[in-house]
């Protein structure tokens, strides 16, 4: 691909400052300092709920600003799959979200030569925004898989919380996906996670695009699915279409037709993503802080999904029935750093219209 990586490299200066860009990036999934939300908050509200709502599944709003009603909580364990960080209460989606993860993972062994799947957040109880870590998964319809295989055995909670993240970069170099980590299987995996027709878009660190871009040689019909965005190097977001029939869903605009191996992708190895602030002008005012979003902020359907009443239990609304539901107790464990891995980096701004349009 014609990208002009070396003209990028020597507009950012020299490679050391690439590396140390890179190696920002590459620790566990990039992490930045998360402010305690107010009491009232919408992420305090939405954080603070242990279960989901009674009745039908819907998801309302839109992925990054939302709700959801009739969530199900994906089990702890399968054959095929183990939940990790448990002690988030983060594995709770739209049936249609934990139906095709159930599905994915048995694929993933059948075709894809993985043995087993490790799923990261999915959404809260009732979704919204969370209390760290996120700016989307609000609906129901996102959700993390590790970039780590399986093990053979079944995990204890406490191991689920202090498993290491293991990034694909190296982490003396810019945006470089690392050989010694990287595998033929880690591509299949991802190839077969965009093969379901109803997921919508996968996101991925732009080195991991780069690198499929680069080197895979099967059917490419899918690889349009494959986002670039920041952090991501650790795991993949697997993000689905609106179900058939949930009207209170918004759509995202569709990816653009071809494989993104363009100029799209091209940007992420320019400065621009990557720039520090423009400092202010002499004697201007400082910037407002971000405003907390509150539950008026969102749809006016997710105040009535906060005051709804809640299941009876996990175990009732586990996928698959009580049966389903694993009696694996979660050890109380406080964020890390390392753990916001949906947060954004700190070398610079977010450009306003890239990431919506990924």
């Amino acid at each position: 691909m014609a990208f002009g990586f070396a003209q990028a490299f020597r507009t950012l200066g020299t490679l050391a400052l690439a590396g140390a860009i890179g190696a920002g990036l590459a620790v566990g999934d990039v992490g930045a300092e998360q402010k305690t939300p107010s009491p009232g908050s919408a992420k305090a509200l939405f954080g603070g709920a242990g279960l989901p709502t009674q009745g039908p599944a819907q998801p309302i709003g839109f992925y990054a600003k939302g709700c959801m009603a009739g969530a199900v909580a994906l089990p702890t364990d399968g054959p095929t799959w183990q939940a990790m960080r448990l002690s988030r209460n983060r594995r709770w989606g739209n049936p249609a979200m934990i139906a095709l993860l159930e599905r994915f993972s048995q694929d993933a062994v059948r075709y894809a030569g993985w043995p087993g799947i490790l799923v990261g957040d999915i959404a809260q109880p009732r979704g919204g925004p969370m209390l760290n870590g996120h700016s989307s998964h609000q609906i129901g319809l996102d959700a993390d898989i590790w970039f780590s295989p399986m093990p053979a055995r079944r995990m204890t909670a406490q191991e689920r919380e202090d498993l290491p993240f293991t990034s694909m970069l190296q982490k003396d170099k810019f945006l470089t996906v690392n050989p010694k980590v990287w595998t033929e299987s880690r591509a299949r995996l991802l190839m077969l996670a965009a093969s379901y027709p109803e997921v919508e878009r996968i996101f991925v660190n732009p080195a991991i695009k780069k690198k499929m871009c680069d080197t895979w040689g099967g059917d490419r019909t899918n690889l349009g699915k494959l986002r670039p965005i920041y952090g991501h190097d650790s795991h993949f977001h697997i993000r689905i279409k609106c179900p058939p029939g949930a009207a209170g869903c918004t759509p995202q605009a569709p990816v653009p037709a071809g494989d993104g191996c363009d100029k799209s992708l091209a940007y992420w190895f320019t400065p621009a993503p990557w720039a520090p602030p423009k400092p202010p002008k002499p004697g201007a005012k400082p910037p407002k802080p971000p405003r907390e979003m509150m539950v008026t902020d969102l749809p006016n359907a997710c105040a009535a999904v906060l005051d709804a009443a809640s299941v009876a239990s996990m175990q009732a609304a586990t996928y698959g029935g009580p049966s389903a539901a694993s009696a694996l107790a979660a050890t109380p464990a406080a964020a890390s750093a390392d753990d916001t891995d949906g947060a954004l980096p700190d070398v610079g701004p977010v450009p306003n219209d890239k990431p919506a349009i990924q």
